[in-house]
């Protein structure tokens, strides 16, 4: 008998081991991916992202934390109430993972505040204008609350490129053209060499909370992106006639339509995005050139490549409240076939120029609906440098030599092209 009941025992153990199991199986995602979460008032994750253009302030958690908040003066603060989480762990570390150089953010305080409330006090280095919202999980974060702090007075990527151009030597400006409606450069519309600088506005794709594409060795994409840009600004500031503007210049999150924004601000004749290429398998390799489609992708590759790129704003957390739907609309509605045909052009010269030093995963440059090559009015093309998921590319895309010789190579095929198009007259600086 005694046997039996010990039979019995095994087999109840056996279905409870089986129905943990299959809980823990049926569990969302983003419950499995956060390592640490012991409860549903866990912070699994607190970062911060600081910027000159905004300071961002993200709180991962298992499930939505309930929070309010409030801006004080003299001395200026802001409170963050959160209920129903404890001051410790990742929280209790916030303070010390503020670097000294935030623009923003003077100093962090977190205690709880009463019973159930957490207080997080930033003291600020000057006004702001907060944003907070919520996120949803995806990828691999789970719910996220989003705290902005962006100044009063934003940059202004125009008046830092006037900047540059004072320190610098000053070039004399071509006459007026209409601000809201800069000329393309059609076809058979080249006009003598304008004197007024060449604009390239470079765009080091991802940033902040979106990595981007992770290599094997943990090569993260918006590292390398950012390192090429700079590379690439330093050759074509150093050319007569020509200047650059990042879209980021540093490690933070920019949405793909403020990118485009900022490109048209300095009314740039050129947008140039940089990735690394990742895909299904280690075996894909090489370079690649893109330029916007408004037929749908040219190959199945590109199609996957377009719809994972463009999932940058749900990695990086945008703000959905906050879009422009009248700025989107005119990106959507108007008619691109010109700038898709500079486009194209631009994109031949610059993949000549990078099938110089490396591979090419298709000899012609491919088009998908990119969003971040929307821009009407500026001829635009998106540059895979080399696949980060390939371990020797990832090599070439982590060596300080092939990254020079990726801009290297970029720098020439931009310029190539402006030697047989130039650049029409445009709106001067101002």
């Amino acid at each position: 008998m005694s046997g039996r009941v010990r039979f019995d025992r095994s087999i109840t153990r056996i279905s409870l081991q089986r129905r943990r199991v299959c809980q823990w199986l049926l569990l969302p995602a983003s419950q499995l991916l956060l390592p640490g979460l012991s409860s549903a008032g866990t912070v699994a994750s607190a970062r911060i992202w600081p910027a000159q253009e905004y300071t961002r302030l993200i709180l991962e958690s298992l499930s939505p934390v309930a929070h309010q908040m409030m801006l004080l003066k003299d001395p200026q603060r802001l409170v963050l109430d959160l209920e129903g989480v404890e001051p410790d762990g990742e929280l209790g570390q916030l303070a010390q993972r503020l670097r000294p150089n935030d623009p923003h953010i003077q100093s962090i305080r977190v205690a709880r505040f009463r019973p159930g409330i957490v207080r997080i006090v930033l003291d600020l280095k000057d006004e702001v204008q907060p944003q907070i919202f919520a996120l949803t999980p995806v990828g691999e974060y789970g719910h996220r609350l989003v705290l902005d702090l962006y100044p009063l007075t934003p940059p202004d990527p125009l008046m830092a490129l006037l900047e540059g151009e004072a320190r610098g030597s000053p070039l004399p400006s071509t006459p007026e053209a209409p601000a809201d409606k800069p000329p393309l450069r059609g076809q058979g519309n080249a006009v003598p060499a304008s004197r007024r600088p060449i604009i390239i506005a470079l765009d080091p794709g991802h940033g902040g909370e979106d990595p981007g594409a992770i290599g094997r060795r943990g090569t993260r994409e918006k590292n390398v992106t950012l390192a090429i840009a700079r590379k690439i600004r330093a050759l074509i500031d150093r050319e007569p006639g020509m200047r650059t503007m990042l879209t980021r210049d540093d490690d933070y999150f920019v949405p793909l339509n403020v990118r485009v924004e900022k490109a048209r601000r300095v009314r740039a004749d050129l947008f140039v995005s940089i990735h690394a290429d990742a895909f299904t398998t280690p075996n894909a390799r090489g370079s690649s050139v893109f330029a916007l489609s408004e037929h749908g992708a040219t190959s199945s590759a590109a199609r996957w490549l377009a719809q994972r790129e463009n999932e940058a704003d749900l990695i990086g957390g945008v703000n959905l409240d906050n879009r422009d739907p009248i700025l989107a609309k005119t990106l959507l509605d108007l008619s691109q076939t010109a700038q898709i045909n500079d486009s194209l052009r631009v994109g031949r010269s610059v993949l000549d120029g990078i099938g110089a030093i490396n591979s090419l995963h298709k000899g012609s440059v491919e088009q998908a609906g990119f969003a971040v090559l929307k821009a009407p009015d500026i001829p635009s093309i998106l540059v895979e440098t080399a696949f980060i998921s390939n371990p020797d590319e990832e090599l070439k895309l982590r060596s300080d030599q092939h990254q020079q010789q990726f801009a290297t190579s970029i720098v020439g095929g931009i310029k190539r092209y402006f030697a047989q198009n130039p650049a029409l007259a445009r709106a001067k600086l101002s």
